[in-house]
């Protein structure tokens, strides 16, 4: 299907819960996405609901956001290009709303740790890098990173994403002191244009995130068109997620 199609499925067709996804400390359910009855031809997905009332309470992360913040994420690497996060919706299911993403068939024993030597994996781990670092990602582990079936490398869960305060937790730190390429740079400065709060995936994203987040978020990018360069683990901060896959 093309991504059109994708997103319009998992905003219209119906869901129907399979069960829990045995990990994380927010209830996740593996759901069937199939067309509205009477709609030709008929399609079928397989998606991951989170809705937002099975959110864990976070004492740092305002209560009900982490859906919002896993949409946020989408709409910003479909911003910069790079097609990291898999299609992502917001909706309502049998739980309420939530976030619907597509799900990326993998085999589970390949995560970053397996494949972080690849060459062919390197520039989309780059990639993946500097998305975390804009988004202040506080909890990049290992089995984030999913490999599907044609070699591409997919990003997830990104719910506690976007704090105003440093938080980033990765372990991805392979680029640490390394120069940022040419491309990704423009990439960036491209998306600093557009989440301006008079361009449209800045209106969006105003709607997701605290002005104080999207504040930060633009330092964030500033920071890296200044600095040109993948920055080093905090020395004194708990820069690597526990546990780290």
């Amino acid at each position: 299907m093309k991504q059109s199609e994708v997103l319009q499925l998992l905003a219209e067709g119906d869901m129907e819960p399979l069960g829990t996804m045995p990990w994380g400390s927010n209830y996740t359910f593996l759901v069937q996405v199939t067309s509205p009855k009477g709609v030709t031809p008929e399609q079928s997905t397989l998606a991951v609901y989170k809705p937002r009332r099975g959110e864990a309470p976070l004492w740092d992360f305002p209560t009900g956001t982490l859906c919002l913040r896993e949409y946020a994420a989408w709409l910003v690497s479909e911003a910069l290009g790079w097609g990291l996060v898999p299609p992502t919706v917001l909706r309502s299911g049998d739980y309420g709303f939530g976030s619907v993403q597509l799900f990326i068939h993998n085999d589970p024993n390949q995560h970053f740790f397996t494949f972080r030597n690849d060459p062919s994996a390197c520039d989309q781990l780059r990639r993946i890098a500097l998305f975390d670092l804009i988004t202040n990602n506080a909890d990049r582990k290992s089995g984030h990173c999913l490999r599907d079936d044609d070699g591409r490398i997919w990003a997830i869960d990104h719910g506690i994403c976007f704090n105003a305060d440093y938080k980033l937790r990765t372990v991805i730190w392979d680029f640490a002191g390394e120069p940022v390429p040419a491309l990704l740079l423009e990439d960036l400065a491209r998306l600093r244009r557009a989440i301006e709060p008079d361009q449209p995936l800045g209106r969006a994203l105003h709607k997701l995130l605290s002005d104080e987040e999207m504040a930060a978020f633009a330092r964030r990018i500033d920071a890296m068109l200044r600095i040109k360069t993948f920055p080093m683990p905090g020395r004194y901060e708990r820069s690597i997620p526990w546990p780290p896959v």
